[in-house]
């Protein structure tokens, strides 16, 4: 926790504690000045000078009670006010209402531990928000994604059917089917594996590779994507190893290498670089093409986010986020550069894992 955190709740904790000393006091204060008063009037009466105990403490603990009682009636409204609204407003988040935001007016609204929880939920709520509008997208999206090519196969195999087709035409229609198929495995496998990397929170299966010989394999398996576009790969890296799981960190050259090509136009350059210092690898995935709005990169990891609302590329929002998880389980960071007609990922990874 931040030192200006723990400050905040530090001050909110004194000052509940301060309103409860308030009432406390003026209670004994009222009840002081009741007893004076009493005597005063004859009401409780003193034998040589000497107040008469029992009715003294009979009369103190009546009073007492009365005026903390009465007091914390109508102190509660004011201390408990705040209080409520948050247990109202998230009942409302809970429900669904992911417009709901808290705002405290003065001069609670001031102070900076209230501050703090008006920003946090305000955040929260916005977070809950976005991620149900993407979800949102995202079944629809997939959906229509998902529905096509089962139409698709389902066609095409019907047309199969037919006795007067031509070797040619057969062959056409099986070669749609088998592509179809690929694609529906394709979603299937990149939903089935964010579930399972999302469940993760320990790194297991971690062993020394070849990082070089990884990514020099990631670019093979990719040949016939980056050939249709004439792309030309640029390799510039020596032989690097690394402690990590292989198999995890081979996805997510995978998925910044299928990405790169995804938007790169035809004839450009596909780049891939390694280095690395004493602590850390680092990897950059870098092509040519249109620039991310600076707006979206932010959200670029999210899962079901997508930077090209026009889906004008075949994709699911899924890839960067699989990227994500998986750097984050090997303890490193991931970063975007996107200007000028340039993208650049940048993985950044230490070189050997703590055991945990």
């Amino acid at each position: 926790m931040k030192s200006s955190e723990r400050r905040q709740r530090i001050t909110l904790t004194l000052l509940f504690s301060l309103m409860v000393f308030l009432i406390i006091a003026a209670a004994a204060g009222l009840s002081i000045g009741l007893l004076f008063l009493a005597l005063h009037l004859g009401i409780i009466t003193s034998i040589d000078g000497t107040i008469q105990v029992g009715e003294t403490l009979l009369f103190m603990s009546l009073i007492s009670t009365l005026l903390g009682l009465l007091l914390a009636i109508l102190t509660s409204k004011l201390t408990l006010k705040p209080i409520n609204r948050i247990i109202n407003q998230l009942n409302r988040l809970s429900e669904g209402d992911f417009k709901v935001r808290i705002h405290f007016g003065k001069p609670i609204g001031s102070l900076a531990a209230f501050q703090q929880i008006e920003q946090s939920f305000n955040k929260a709520a916005d977070e809950l928000s976005h991620t149900e509008t993407l979800r949102g997208d995202f079944i629809n999206n997939f959906s229509h994604e998902f529905k096509t090519p089962i139409v698709s196969i389902a066609g095409f195999a019907k047309l199969l059917k037919h006795k007067h087709l031509t070797e040619e035409q057969r062959m056409e229609y099986l070669t749609v089917i088998e592509e179809e198929s690929l694609r529906l495995s394709a979603m299937a496998t990149n939903m089935l594996q964010l579930t399972k990397i999302e469940n993760q929170t320990i790194l297991t299966d971690v062993a020394q590779f070849n990082v070089s010989e990884q990514l020099r394999t990631a670019v093979l398996l990719l040949e016939e994507k980056w050939s249709k576009k004439a792309l030309i790969p640029e390799l510039e890296f020596h032989e690097h190893h690394l402690c990590g799981n292989e198999e995890l960190l081979m996805q997510v050259w995978i998925n910044l290498i299928d990405n790169a090509i995804k938007f790169s136009p035809n004839d450009a350059p596909l780049t891939v670089r390694l280095s690395a210092d004493k602590e850390y690898l680092t990897a950059e995935v870098e092509n040519e093409g249109p620039s991310i709005p600076e707006s979206s990169i932010p959200y670029l990891f999210r899962k079901f986010y997508q930077a090209d609302e026009s889906h004008a590329e075949k994709g699911h929002g899924i890839g960067l986020a699989i990227v994500k998880k998986i750097v984050d389980l090997h303890d490193g960071d991931i970063d975007v550069y996107s200007r000028d007609g340039i993208t650049r990922f940048s993985v950044r990874l230490p070189l050997k894992q703590n055991r945990k």
